[in-house]
């Protein structure tokens, strides 16, 4: 399928992703949106990724041949002074984002994790009538710092989007659920992750020696790789086998104290951020990839796993048994269930065999879960969304009981 290449017969499609973080920030939702927008590019749709400004200045950059808007995003607080200084910072904010839109006018807006910078592609959208495209990347659910919960303001927005958005997507039904739940979604579609098949990884060339289980990810608490130290620190493993976690973040002082006090510093590696291909590499060599999420809405290292012939021990807490297979091509566990955890990591440490079996099984199904599919599905709603017209209501809109 290749994507709307012209709107209305004039011009190729424009659109602008409006994304809760990006480069130079890494994550799941900023490697959905680089991905994306370089796939859209690719096909001859015109895209720009408009971000929130965490620290850059409002400033627009090339970012590997993608026009990045960095804008600023103030909302109200709670605080003493919170509301006057939003008030005084507001108006300047407003005229960045106008700009971005006077300079680059999109056919339709595509809000990606919703936070402050739905807050304003929602103003955007009631002020200029553009078609509004909502995907939730799991943010009401699996945020550490709990932001949904904390302000009233991104819920109202997030209910108020999702009642005017032209199509509202996530990568997983435990995303889609959620939004139903708890901010009145009536409806959803699902599109999964994708993953760059091109990093196959090398275990010849993996940067750990020896024997290990690897984890991946940002070091927060909702990661639950504390989780993670204590099942293997109680497990019934081989002496020789160790555990490396690879990543950055806030948890990173309170999981160096864990690996003392546990006493496995010469078992337990704290690795720290390595780039894509040594990520390959690292998992292609693991005995295991374990994600150990407290709750996780999709889980694109399950895919790396995958993609690079490892073994998978996948969290059931969240979208992982929408897609992985319970004993197939990974074994689904509860991480906070200690014991079930220590269990899983003792027998897909023991077993060859599943090992094996389930590698042959994940690299059959990785192909399912390319960029490209991911841009093909976006493509299908994007064009659904311009059929309707300016104006139209989202037949996925929320329920006015919703609170």
């Amino acid at each position: 399928m290749t994507g709307p290449e012209v709107v209305h017969g004039r011009r190729p499609l424009r659109v602008a992703l409006v994304s809760s973080s990006y480069a130079p920030h890494v994550g799941g939702v900023e490697e959905h949106v680089h991905q994306v927008a370089r796939e859209l590019a690719a096909e001859g749709t015109d895209v720009e990724v408009w971000t929130v400004d965490r620290g850059t200045g409002p400033v627009v950059r090339d970012v590997d041949g993608i026009t990045v808007r960095y804008l600023p995003t103030p909302l109200p607080s709670a605080s003493p002074g919170g509301v006057g200084r939003f008030l005084a910072a507001f108006p300047t904010a407003w005229r960045h984002w106008v700009a971005a839109r006077r300079e680059f006018p999109p056919d339709l807006l595509h809000v990606h994790c919703f936070g402050p910078n739905g807050v304003y592609a929602l103003r955007l959208h009631r002020r200029f009538r553009l078609p509004l495209v909502v995907t939730s990347h799991g943010e009401t659910v699996a945020d550490d710092n709990a932001l949904f919960e904390r302000s009233a303001v991104l819920r109202t927005a997030l209910r108020r989007s999702l009642a005017t958005a032209a199509a509202v997507t996530a990568p997983s039904a435990f995303v889609i659920d959620d939004l139903r739940a708890r901010f009145g979604l009536l409806d959803g579609e699902v599109v999964p992750n994708g993953v760059d098949l091109a990093l196959t990884g090398d275990r010849e060339h993996t940067p750990f020696v020896g024997r290990y289980l690897l984890g991946v990810g940002r070091l927060g608490r909702m990661k639950g790789f504390d989780l993670l130290v204590d099942a293997f620190a109680g497990a019934e493993l081989d002496p020789d086998l160790r555990l490396v976690i690879v990543g950055d973040g806030p948890e990173r002082v309170r999981l160096e104290t864990l690996v003392a006090q546990r006493s496995l510093g010469d078992r337990v590696v704290l690795a720290g951020r390595l780039d894509p291909s040594a990520v390959a590499d690292a998992m292609a060599g693991a005995v295991a990839v374990v994600v150990p999420s407290r709750v996780e809405a999709f889980g694109i290292v399950a895919l790396e796993a995958w993609r690079s012939g490892a073994a998978l021990v996948m969290t059931d807490r969240g979208g992982g048994p929408g897609f992985v297979r319970d004993g197939l091509d990974g074994i689904l566990v509860d991480p906070v269930d200690t014991a079930a955890l220590r269990a899983a990591l003792a027998r897909v440490a023991a077993d060859s065999g599943l090992r094996s079996r389930m590698v042959a099984a994940g690299r059959e199904r990785v192909p399912e879960f390319t960029w490209r599919r991911v841009a093909d599905a976006y493509d299908a709603v994007y064009a659904a969304v311009l059929r309707a017209g300016p104006g139209a209501e989202s037949a996925r809109g929320t329920a006015t009981s919703a609170r």
